[in-house]
């Protein structure tokens, strides 16, 4: 029987810990820097070989993946018997300090599955599924992808005994936990929500947030923003997990909010200083850098910029509001 959150004591490890993201080995926000960063502290803590990343194979039409480096006898034997249950996946290291051990999932076969997947989670746990466009569909589809692939290797290489967790993160996961819920609940599960759906999509269409928080209703303002689908993955998420987290005390109030669930802990993302480059390196990838941007900046305006040239640059997920841009041109 599976432990459940309140069996745990503060000095309890897992003996496996799978890490799912959409942004293993897939650098779009600032989860890839949280995990990258985190793996350090992890592999101090636990045996390196018992940390397995999974992330999203949307790299895999490209000649030279930027973050991973596949290494086909890792994990054959498992990957091979995989196949044969119709799970396609690479087995790597993500290119980062320590590389980890990483799992990139192809979940494109599931795509002519959605429709009895997403029946399935809405008779199981009240998933609504119905307005979920394809930003919605292809990551609740990764998600459950994960389960799947957790449970393959639960069942190759473990046993009971074993204490394995798999913490998912953000909405885009979230299938992932009410999968091995209700198909394998001796996996423990954690899921952390970074930010959650609705404050996102308030602050993105201006609307005061924080000044009018205990007035929201969250099912009621998910439908007004059209939000309703990940609002719903999120919100199960959060009720169905061994574990709920969040990563501050403002994104807390959110949840218990809006989410409908006070977080059962407060993760902060922690600072590695060992990532911060020295004054001299600092000034040689500045410079560098300067010199890219310059070229194409030529390249674009067909004019030239000499070293006194003022570049003001802005980089992120396209949230230009959240950013804190009130005129895009």
């Amino acid at each position: 029987m599976k432990k459940t959150k309140e069996s745990y004591t503060s000095q309890d490890k897992p003996d496996v810990l799978f890490e799912v993201s959409w942004e293993v080995c897939n650098k779009v926000g600032g989860i890839y820097t949280v995990l990258s960063t985190k793996y350090a502290a992890l592999a101090a803590e636990m045996d390196p070989a018992e940390i397995i990343m999974i992330g999203p194979d949307v790299w895999k039409e490209t000649t030279e993946h930027l973050y991973f480096e596949e290494d086909p006898e890792l994990l054959k034997g498992w990957r091979e018997h995989a196949e044969s249950q119709d799970l396609f996946f690479r087995v790597g290291r993500w290119k980062i300090p320590g590389n980890p051990l990483a799992v990139l999932i192809d979940f494109t076969s599931f795509f002519p599955q959605k429709d009895s997947v997403f029946t399935r989670f809405w008779e199981d746990f009240g998933l609504d599924s119905i307005s979920g466009q394809w930003d919605y569909i292809e990551p609740a589809i990764f998600g459950y992808a994960a389960g799947r692939v957790i449970e393959s290797y639960y069942r190759t290489h473990l046993t009971n005994r074993d204490k394995v967790l798999a913490h998912f993160h953000e909405w885009m996961t979230g299938s992932g936990v009410l999968y091995l819920n209700k198909s394998n609940p001796g996996i423990a599960t954690a899921f952390t929500t970074h930010a959650t759906v609705l404050g996102r999509s308030i602050a993105g269409n201006g609307w005061p947030l924080y000044s009018k928080l205990g007035e929201l209703q969250g099912d009621a303002v998910a439908s007004r923003l059209q939000v309703k689908s990940k609002h719903s993955l999120e919100k199960l998420a959060a009720k169905h997990a061994d574990l709920f987290t969040t990563v501050s005390q403002i994104t807390a109030k959110e949840c218990k909010t809006l989410v409908g669930k006070t977080p059962d802990a407060i993760t902060p993302n922690g600072f590695n200083p060992d990532w911060v480059p020295t004054d001299q390196q600092l000034a040689s990838e500045r410079k560098t850098s300067r010199e890219v941007i310059c070229k194409v900046a030529e390249m674009m305006f067909k004019t030239s910029f000499d070293d006194n040239t003022m570049l003001v640059l802005n980089s992120g997920r396209y949230e230009y509001r959240n950013k804190g841009i009130d005129l895009f041109l």
